[in-house]
């Protein structure tokens, strides 16, 4: 029976890189089913994303193949079976509206993940987890306490072998190590505001300021805050008939929205980071 693999690479833009992959795969009895590239004119680099079935080779044996065949382009390349989800950890604090749209797209098999723990430094949603059978890990922050805290975190993060970790509204400044140890695997979601209106009430401030567009972003987490590499953005416009519940309804299903469709694109391996930017083949 065959089986089913995503082949992910970027290097050097130089002629005939798509006849080499496609060469590559046909002599490995491997059968493109979907294949997209991008060629950066401003770097020079070349990106590709290729789903194909292989029923010759096993997973181990193609990656040991594909290591010897990207070396001569200086090609960073990552092989993945289509079969396996994405081992992943929810983080969260007391806004719930992200958590809960990703556990029941999950349940509902619209994202290929596998979650497997909840962390968050509140106690408020341990019935909700339960009720997905999720383990619910509760660890307070505190500024005394930060230090211990990740680390706790992290010794759960990596006894799930996790994979990929998302923010789901987690109301945390992540320490500088804490983003070393989760770089290029974990996605925050914000309001759109930034820079505008910091703080914990930001709706308040836009509404009295009149905005038109409320909106959010998703993105992989750097230790500059907010500023890591854009995964996807949305928008909605209101007006000025709209209270702040308005916009604060408003607001949180565009976040859920919006981080929902960067997980399923990271999960499916569509996103590849061009240095502060992104890459998604949809």
């Amino acid at each position: 029976m065959d089986a089913s693999y995503i082949l992910t690479l970027s290097c050097p833009d130089r002629l005939g890189l798509v006849h080499a992959v496609s060469g590559f795969l046909l002599e490995h009895d491997g059968n493109i089913e979907e294949a997209a590239q991008y060629n950066d004119h401003d770097t020079g680099l070349f990106f590709m994303r290729v789903q194909f079935s292989c029923a010759r080779w096993s997973h181990a044996e193609l990656r040991e193949q594909l290591q010897a065949f990207a070396a001569p382009y200086q090609m960073q390349c990552s092989l993945h079976a289509v079969a396996q989800p994405l081992r992943t950890v929810l983080m969260v604090s007391r806004q719930g509206h992200c958590l809960n749209d990703l556990l029941f797209r999950w349940k509902s098999g619209l994202l290929r993940v596998d979650i497997r723990a909840i962390i968050s430094n509140h106690r408020d949603f341990y019935q909700l987890a339960a009720s997905y059978n999720i383990p619910f890990h509760h660890i307070p922050v505190s500024a005394a306490t930060k230090a211990q805290a990740e680390a706790r975190q992290l010794e759960i993060i990596q006894g799930e072998s996790a994979e990929l970790v998302v923010l789901a509204r987690y109301m945390q400044v992540l320490s500088n190590d804490m983003c070393q140890a989760l770089s290029g695997k974990a996605i925050n979601i914000h309001h759109s505001f930034l820079p505008s209106f910091k703080g914990a009430k930001p709706y308040y401030q836009a509404h009295d300021r009149g905005v038109k567009l409320i909106g959010a972003t998703a993105h992989y987490v750097t230790s500059d805050l907010d500023e890591g590499p854009i995964i996807e953005q949305d928008v909605a416009r209101v007006d000025h008939s709209k209270t702040v519940d308005d916009l604060t309804a408003l607001g949180q299903d565009t976040e859920s929205q919006v981080l929902a469709r960067a997980v399923k694109w990271h999960s499916e391996h569509r996103v590849l980071l061009n240095g502060h930017k992104t890459v998604i083949f949809k």
